[in-house]
């Protein structure tokens, strides 16, 4: 496994992967490396000759109130999980690589980064896909894959190479869980025993959705409070948002008639946690899960 650190480097070796035939797959990622990231890494390594995983904790898509400085970073594990796991090229380059001095540019996805996530971290999105749109350009990739824990950041990027005619596929798998249920999260290690425990509510809370959603309930509120309410009543737990919206535009919902999108982010001790399940009704003609591999081409 090859480690590169200049934008240079990595753009001659992908040219040279391109010139000689080859798909390019990659994984975007933060670093401190879990089992949902690696999930995306095998699934690359399957459908791709060369894969490249890039480490980048970018400081552009923080608020000045974020985690950015205590942010978990572990460089020499990551490495030792990608090689493990077969990857070809680790890009980790410097915020000065990415950022060098002058940098004036943003790429701005209106719309769907105007709610949820969008609506409290004002800026975030605009950070990812500024450092997104960067990343393809200087990989290169075929496809490149995204962990649906984050499903409005999946429909961003989706959005942005759509709208900028970027040569690639952009791929989102399914959330990755510990056996109790959590999702996986670098963030996760901020958690207390204790914490841990409330943050279990998050998917507890889904899955009671989900019941409801079986039975009959088609009203989001009644399905909204429902989930607040579990989730509230654990000791360590502030709810963001809870929310029922179209899975493809992420507009909100008073009644489902088709499969939605239940999303919710909530702050746990001092860990901002997200997760999100999707709601069947059994009336869409296709099952959304089918409509999450996009090709650009």
């Amino acid at each position: 496994m090859k480690i590169i650190s200049t934008i240079q480097q990595m753009h001659e070796y992908a040219v040279r992967r391109r010139h000689d035939g080859d798909r390019i797959g990659f994984v975007p990622t933060m670093g401190f490396l879990h089992e949902g990231h690696l999930s995306l890494i095998r699934k690359a390594r399957e459908e791709n000759h060369t894969l490249v995983t890039s480490i980048f904790v970018n400081p552009t898509q923080f608020g000045p109130t974020e985690d950015l400085e205590s942010y978990p970073r572990d460089m020499e594990r990551d490495a030792a999980l990608c090689r493990d796991s077969g990857v070809d090229v680790l890009f980790a380059p410097s915020a000065e690589q990415m950022y060098p001095d002058g940098f004036c540019t943003t790429v701005h996805v209106a719309g769907l980064t105007d709610v949820l996530c969008g609506r409290s971290r004002p800026g975030h999105f605009d950070g990812v896909t500024t450092v997104v749109v960067k990343l393809f350009s200087i990989v290169r990739p075929h496809r490149t894959y995204f962990g649906l824990k984050d499903y409005q950041q999946y429909l961003v990027i989706r959005r942005m190479a759509r709208d900028l005619d970027l040569d690639l596929e952009v791929i989102g798998l399914p959330i990755v869980r510990e056996d109790d249920g959590l999702a996986m999260s670098s963030r996760n290690t901020y958690l207390s025993t204790e914490e841990r425990v409330s943050a279990l509510s998050l998917n507890r809370s889904l899955d009671a959705a989900k019941r409801m959603v079986a039975s009959g309930i088609r009203d989001t509120k009644t399905i909204e409070a429902r989930v607040r309410s579990i989730i509230e009543e654990e000791p360590h737990t502030r709810v963001d948002y809870v929310q029922v919206v179209n899975a493809q535009d992420l507009t909100p919902m008073d009644h489902m008639e088709e499969d939605a999108l239940l999303a919710l982010a909530v702050s746990v001790g001092g860990a901002k946690l997200i997760d999100n399940a999707i709601l069947q009704t059994g009336k869409s003609e296709k099952p959304l899960m089918d409509s999450l591999r996009h090709n650009q081409n």
